[in-house]
């Protein structure tokens, strides 16, 4: 059965990138012949969110202009691939403690109220179940998982907040003191996990 992977790139390099090398190495190693990979670089050409794009959003989907219907198409966009992905991989390094902002924009353009979620009598309620999500970290210094990493609690926070609990982190941590090392290790936890 083939299977749609979705590969989220946020790095702001791509050549000497190593979550993006991480996203390469693991999704040669998931894929099959005949999946499809969907490609989203969220460095590239991402609106943020603006007055307009919240007024379109809150605007009932048969009332909204072709103006507004126009404004969302973006986060339509990335809607549909999340919801066509079996298995979502998403590679960023830590900037500062935290994500890229442009990893951030995405975010705020797929946390869509009645397309990725919707309110419930017991609160809001993912409605992306059934996938897997896969997060490939690369890290300086942050160890993954210490207080001052705010990069991969968010993101866990945010794909199960839209259904998607399946939830493996691997991080190459520690690359400005032992490059070599933290990468190898990544590498082999990569390995093990396909």
């Amino acid at each position: 059965m083939t299977k749609t992977i979705l590969n989220i790139s946020a790095s702001s390099r791509t050549e000497t990138s190593v979550s993006r090398q991480m996203a390469d190495r693991l999704i040669g190693k998931i894929s099959a012949n005949g999946d499809t990979i969907v490609q989203r670089d969220t460095t590239k050409d991402l609106s943020i969110v603006s007055e307009d794009w919240i007024n379109a959003n809150f605007t009932p989907a048969d009332d909204r202009t072709d103006e507004q219907k126009q404004i969302l198409a973006q986060s339509d966009t990335l809607v549909g691939e999340l919801q066509d992905a079996d298995t979502i991989v998403i590679s960023t390094p830590i900037y500062n403690f935290g994500i890229p902002a442009a990893l951030k924009t995405w975010i705020d353009l797929i946390a869509r109220v009645g397309k990725t979620f919707q309110y419930t009598e017991n609160g809001p309620e993912g409605l992306l179940t059934g996938k897997r999500a896969i997060i490939l970290v690369a890290s300086g210094g942050v160890p993954i998982g210490a207080p001052v990493d705010h990069a991969t609690p968010l993101l866990k926070t945010v794909l199960g907040f839209v259904g998607i609990t399946d939830v493996q982190i691997i991080g190459a941590t520690g690359l400005a003191m032992d490059s070599d090392g933290a990468i190898a290790a990544a590498n082999a936890e990569i390995d093990a996990a396909a």
